[in-house]
C-alpha cells in the first residue's frame, strides 16, 4: 500500500502542549471525567469532533478578506446561494450558524406533539429537537447497522420495511417528514447507499411524506456510493450529490463538516410555503434571511468550503486516512465498527471494556482513559449520550452499541499523528481491564452528554 499523502501543503502551524500523565489526571478530575470540559490547550490530540474543527484553506482565508459585511443582501451571501442552488437543486437556502439551528427551525414547524419522525439514525441534536418539540424519534437503520463486525457497504441504509410497518402503525398524518443521515454518524460514518435512497423517496411519494436528508457528510457519502455501489464507478462525485439531493424535498447541513468551515450551517427546502414560515423563524431567531446570524466573511468561507469537498482527490485522501487509523487500531487486536466511517473510527467500548457493566459507561470510562494515558479526546456514543427512562415503566434504556468515535477533523492532523494515536490505544488495550467505571454525579436532563458530571466508581 502507498503511503497516504495529504493533497494539500500546510503553511501555518500552531503548536501542541505536550502534558504528563501526571498532569492529566488531575485535568480530568477537574472536569469531573468528562473530556468536554477539559480545556483545548490541555489535549494532545483533539478528536472529540470533526465539527467546526477544519483547518480552512488559502483561498477561504482569501475570501473571509472580500467578506461583504452588508447587513441585507450582501455580495457574498449571493454567491453562497448560487454556490448552494448550483450543487443541489434546492431552489430555498436559508443560512443559519450551525446545523443544530437549521433543525431546530424545521422541528417547529414540522415537530410537535403526536408526531413522529422516523430516520435511520438522529444524531444527539437533531433527537432532541426532535424531542423538544414534542415529536417522537424513531430509529430505523437496518439490522446490519446495528452490528460492529458486519462489513455491509452500506450499513447506514434506513430499513424499508420498517418505515412502511411504522407509516401502517402510526398512519401517515403523524409523521410530518422523513429524514435519513447521510453520513450516519451514531451508526459509525456508515453510508446510504443511492439504491436506499431511491427507495426511501418511493415510500414517500406512495404515502405524501416529505423527505429530508440531514446532510452533514454529503461528499463523503457520495465518494462511498462512487466506491461502492454497483453502476456508479463512472460518475462524478459532484454527480452523485446532486442526485442524492434530487431525491429529496429538503436538508438540514451543518456546514462544519463538509463545508470545511468553522461556523455555519444551511436549511434547504424545495416547498414555497415552507420556506415562507422557515423564512420568518430564521428573521425571529438567526437574524435576516441574507446572513441568518453569520458574519460575510462566514459565507464566503462556506461558498469555497462547499466547492472544495468535491474535490475527488481531497475525498480520496480523507477516506483513506480514516480507514488507516482504523486498520491500525484492528491490527492491535482492537474491535470497531466496520468498515470503516468516512469522518471517524468508532471503537466498540462494550468489547473493549467488558469487565464493565452498561450502567458503569464503558464508552466514557474509556474516554478518559484514552486522556490519561495518551492526552487524546475523543467522545462517547453509548449510554451517556443515548441512554434514557422509559417514562412508563422507569427502566433505563440503553442504545444497541457502546461506542467511542475517534473523529478526525478535517485537513488538520498529519499521519504522524495517526500513528500516535494508534500506538497508544495499543498499549491501553493489554491493560484495559484496569480501567475502572463511572457513576453520574450530575447532569442535565436532555443532551447530557455535554455538561455531565463523573466519579469513578
Amino acid at each position: 500500500m502507498k503511503t497516504i499523502i495529504e493533497p494539500f501543503r500546510i503553511k501555518m502551524v500552531e503548536p501542541i502542549r505536550l502534558t504528563t500523565i501526571e498532569e492529566r489526571q488531575a485535568i480530568l478530575r477537574a472536569a469531573h471525567f468528562n473530556p468536554f470540559l477539559i480545556p483545548a490547550e490541555h489535549v494532545l490530540i483533539d478528536l472529540l469532533t470533526d465539527s467546526g474543527t477544519a483547518a480552512m484553506s488559502s483561498e477561504q482565508w482569501a475570501g473571509m478578506l472580500r467578506g461583504d459585511e452588508s447587513y441585507a443582501g450582501a455580495k457574498s451571501w449571493y454567491r453562497l446561494e448560487e454556490t448552494i442552488q448550483r450543487i443541489t437543486g434546492m431552489p430555498h437556502v436559508l443560512p443559519t450558524h450551525q446545523g443544530r439551528a437549521s433543525e431546530r427551525i424545521l422541528f417547529e414547524l414540522l415537530g410537535g406533539p403526536g408526531k413522529v419522525v422516523p430516520n435511520n439514525n438522529h444524531f444527539d441534536t437533531t433527537r432532541a429537537n426532535v424531542e423538544h418539540s414534542g415529536a417522537e424519534a424513531v430509529e430505523l437503520v437496518i439490522d446490519a447497522g446495528k452490528d460492529p463486525q458486519n462489513r455491509h457497504p452500506f450499513k447506514g441504509n434506513l430499513d424499508i420495511g420498517k418505515l412502511e410497518r411504522l407509516i401502517g402503525e402510526v398512519g401517515a398524518a403523524r409523521i410530518p417528514v422523513v429524514m435519513v443521515t447521510v453520513t450516519n454518524n451514531s451508526g459509525g460514518g456508515q453510508p446510504v447507499s443511492l439504491e436506499n435512497l431511491r427507495a426511501v423517496r418511493a415510500v414517500c411519494d406512495r404515502h405524501g411524506l416529505p423527505f429530508f436528508l440531514d446532510a452533514c457528510r454529503f461528499a463523503e457519502n457520495a465518494c462511498f456510493i462512487k466506491m461502492r455501489e454497483p453502476g456508479q464507478q463512472d460518475h462524478s462525485v459532484r454527480d452523485i450529490v446532486r442526485e442524492m439531493f434530487d431525491l429529496a424535498d429538503g436538508a438540514t447541513i451543518s456546514a462544519k463538516k463538509d463545508g470545511l468551515v468553522n461556523i455555519g450551517g444551511l436549511l434547504l427546502m424545495r416547498d414555497d410555503a415552507l420556506a415562507t414560515r422557515a423564512n420568518n423563524l430564521l428573521i425571529l431567531t438567526e437574524g435576516f434571511i441574507t446572513y441568518g446570524g453569520l458574519a460575510g466573511r462566514d459565507l464566503e468561507a462556506m461558498a469555497q468550503g462547499f466547492e472544495e469537498v468535491l474535490d475527488e482527490h481531497y475525498l480520496e485522501y480523507r477516506l483513506r486516512s480514516v480507514a488507516y487509523l482504523g486498520e491500525g487500531l484492528q491490527r492491535a487486536g482492537v474491535r470497531i465498527i466496520e468498515p470503516p466511517g468516512g469522518h471517524a473510527i468508532y471503537i466498540d467500548a462494550a468489547h473493549f471494556c467488558e469487565h464493565l457493566p452498561v450502567d458503569q459507561f464503558p464508552g466514557q470510562a474509556l474516554l478518559c482513559e484514552l486522556y490519561r494515558s495518551g492526552g487524546i479526546r475523543a467522545v462517547e456514543i453509548g449510554s451517556v449520550m443515548f441512554g434514557h427512562t422509559d417514562p412508563a415503566t422507569g427502566t433505563t434504556i440503553h442504545p444497541p452499541m457502546e461506542l467511542v468515535r475517534l473523529a478526525i477533523p478535517r485537513r488538520v492532523y498529519t499521519q504522524s499523528h495517526i500513528d500516535y494515536v494508534i500506538e497508544a490505544i495499543a498499549e491501553i488495550f493489554p491493560r484495559r481491564r484496569a480501567i475502572r467505571g463511572l457513576r453520574i454525579t450530575q447532569a442535565p436532563p436532555v443532551l447530557r452528554h455535554f455538561t455531565a458530571q463523573f466519579a469513578e466508581v
